[in-house]
């Protein structure tokens, strides 16, 4: 699981930041996005909360190949977030491997989470070799506000299991 801070996004409503780029050992297996304007170091404001940000739209390239492929078309601020709600549900079950009802309602969800969460479990081949080139573009209505900051979690399926007591490393069946 990598962790990664996007620095606050620029003064306008379309950002790409090149993320990471990963070994062959590690398989990144969803990517979490949230939004936070004006929380870091104040007292006064729940840093485990995320902000709307008025998002339209988010993508994450790894290499050529685009998640989700289809254009997302939010609008958040009138509560238009059904495929983030379900992009939501549905990695909580896949990603515990059981079906559960959702942590957060959909009010809840709105209020206090809306994460993008992107499914990028099913990859080609291809990807599989070299390599893995980490690039996430997101677009809001409006111009971000000074003081957001864009947050990204990588969940990656290893590859590989390593023992350091050992020293092997053994290659996992897909």
């Amino acid at each position: 699981m990598d962790s990664v801070r996007v620095p606050h996004a620029p003064y306008n409503n379309k950002h790409v930041r090149a993320v990471q780029t990963s070994s062959a050992l590690q398989k990144p297996r969803f990517v979490i996005v949230g939004f936070q304007t004006n929380r870091q170091n104040k007292k006064d404001q729940n840093p485990s909360y995320f902000d709307r940000a008025k998002l339209r739209d988010v993508k994450l390239f790894l290499n050529s190949q685009c998640y989700p492929y289809a254009y997302l078309n939010l609008y958040i601020t009138n509560n238009q977030l059904a495929d983030l709600y379900d992009m939501y549900s549905l990695f909580q079950s896949e990603y515990h491997s059981k079906e559960e009802e959702p942590l957060f309602t959909r009010s809840g969800f709105s209020n206090y989470a809306p994460l993008a969460i992107i499914n990028c479990s099913w990859q080609n081949e291809l990807l599989k070799t070299g390599t893995e080139d980490v690039r996430l573009e997101f677009e809001s209505y409006e111009i971000f506000p000074a003081g957001t900051t864009a947050y990204c979690l990588i969940l990656h399926d290893p590859i590989v299991d390593y023992s350091p007591l050992s020293g092997t490393v053994v290659q996992r069946v897909q």
